[in-house]
């Protein structure tokens, strides 16, 4: 254990404040959250609290920074800006992904990862900021008419702790590229990279108050957030049920929303389909970051005359998965704390209680030199009913589902069977079953022989009960401008 305190110690000051109008808010008189490795169990650092009172102290600042230097800012001098963001990130690359690992405890290849996505954010939407272009309409020679992409004003992003710095990036990008503000609230798990992030932003020269960051609970910071009548958009991302209360708390001002929510996402493997390449993505769609992805694709279908094989071969896959300390690299991390791991325990005693089989896993796992951590064995339950709660909730852990059908067409029926709609994937040789599948399946995202093979420019987002509008891409933009009409008599 004394390994791990001193890698905790080799990461530097740890934040243990908010930012708010270009300055550090210590905690004060607030409650404090501590945030804890979940690979050691150890705490790295403890954020303030946030109240009501942080929540509109940020918006403030987030309106007076609408009509300061930021509004008069050109589009290019505004690329520029994100731009230099962005190459900022990658500068301190290194320690944020560290910060990343020790918060979050994904593998450090995988923080690593996401660090450069955040920095890739910034820059594909730095690129996008001079070409936010209007169109004219023809009302005949005694008229001009055209229109104008305008700000929507302060945005608001409550953002997970799956994946925390490349979503806080994912939303600031097209937000600040469009002229909005915004006030990040990280989730109570994982908020250190979120603060340092800002800071770094503003360390370039994004104007204080531009962006700011609110850390505290979800029941009062995220409502405070969401009720707040002088926030125009909100971004979320997480569960159903919260995804709800945000939405109904922004209609009572009439803010839009961009809702990330659930997913239980069907993996589809036909007899036709290369096993050499099917089973290792089947693997990596529900294991990568110990399953702890909206989009993870934790129900397999597969065909019957092909069930035996393919199980067996994912099994010997999934129990050659190496646990361990993020730092350490491993094949796969712990979950984000204690309370996850019950989670994802409660949803495998009860699935154990109904006869459902696991042929490998279901239990939590003690890694060596990790005594304090949150780990969760790979795991695989067989032949589950499509009705079954293992096929039907959001377990957000590293178990697979597999369920057998008959063809293609109960495989689609299958597949839509649930309340979700986030994402979907099918490996086969045969083209026109594949883009049968891909028109219709019910989901946002749907991948060819290649689980998660879509890039962060591709739009985002689910139908159903996984969420309204969508992120990433150009798509993303359209949730942070108004379009306004200007018509001019001559």
């Amino acid at each position: 254990m004394s390994r791990w305190v001193e890698t905790i110690r080799s990461a530097g000051s740890l934040p243990d404040y908010m930012f708010v109008d270009g300055r550090r808010v210590p905690a004060g008189v607030r409650d404090q959250i501590e945030t804890v490795d979940p690979g050691s169990g150890l705490t790295l650092s403890a954020v303030p609290a946030g109240t009501r009172e942080d929540i509109h102290m940020a918006v403030e600042a987030a309106r007076q920074a609408l009509r300061g230097p930021w509004a008069g800012m050109a589009p290019k001098d505004r690329g520029r800006l994100l731009w230099a963001v962005g190459e900022r990130i990658r500068e301190e690359a290194s320690r944020l992904a560290l910060i990343e690992t020790l918060d979050s405890g994904k593998p450090l290849r995988d923080a690593q990862a996401s660090v450069q996505r955040a920095a890739d954010y910034f820059c594909y939407y730095a690129g996008i900021v001079d070409k936010l272009e209007g169109t004219t309409v023809p009302l005949g020679k005694s008229k001009i008419s055209f229109t104008e992409r305008v700000p929507i004003g302060v945005t608001g992003h409550i953002v997970p702790w799956n994946v925390p710095v490349s979503m806080v990036a994912r939303g600031l990008g097209p937000a600040l590229a469009c002229g909005n503000t915004a006030i990040v609230k990280p989730a109570e798990d994982t908020p250190l990279t979120a603060v340092l992030l800002v800071e770094l932003m503003e360390e370039v020269g994004v104007p204080p108050g531009v962006v700011n960051v609110v850390c505290g609970r979800g029941d009062v910071t995220g409502q405070a957030l969401s009720e707040h009548p002088d926030v125009h958009h909100l971004t979320f991302t997480g569960s159903v049920r919260t995804g709800k209360s945000v939405m109904t708390a922004a209609a009572t001002h009439l803010a839009s929303v961009t809702l990330e929510l659930g997913g239980k996402s069907p993996h589809l493997v036909l007899r036709d389909a290369d096993l050499d390449k099917a089973v290792p993505d089947v693997l990596a769609g529900a294991f990568k970051n110990a399953g702890q992805i909206c989009s993870a694709g934790t129900r397999l279908l597969t065909e019957r005359s092909i069930h035996d094989e393919l199980v067996d071969r994912l099994v010997a896959g999934a129990e050659a998965i190496r646990l361990g300390h993020g730092l350490d690299n491993p094949d796969m991390g712990p979950l984000v704390s204690r309370r996850q791991v019950q989670t994802v325990a409660g949803f495998a005693e009860r699935a154990r209680e109904r006869g459902v089989t696991f042929v490998t896993g279901g239990e939590t796992a003690r890694v060596e030199d990790c005594e304090g951590g949150c780990f969760f064995l790979p795991t695989i339950a067989d032949t589950v009913p499509p009705d079954d709660e293992l096929a039907q909730a959001e377990v957000f852990g590293p178990v697979l589902s597999v369920i057998c059908v008959d063809d293609l067409e109960h495989a689609v029926e299958v597949a839509n069977g649930t309340a979700y709609g986030l994402a979907a994937g099918i490996h086969t040789n045969d083209l026109t079953k594949a883009m049968r599948f891909a028109r219709g399946v019910e989901a946002g995202q749907v991948f060819i022989n290649g689980y998660h093979n879509a890039g962060d420019t591709v739009p985002f987002g689910g139908m159903k009960d996984s969420g309204i509008g969508r992120e990433k891409g150009l798509a993303a933009l359209d949730a942070y401008c108004e379009i306004k009409a200007i018509t001019l008599s001559i």
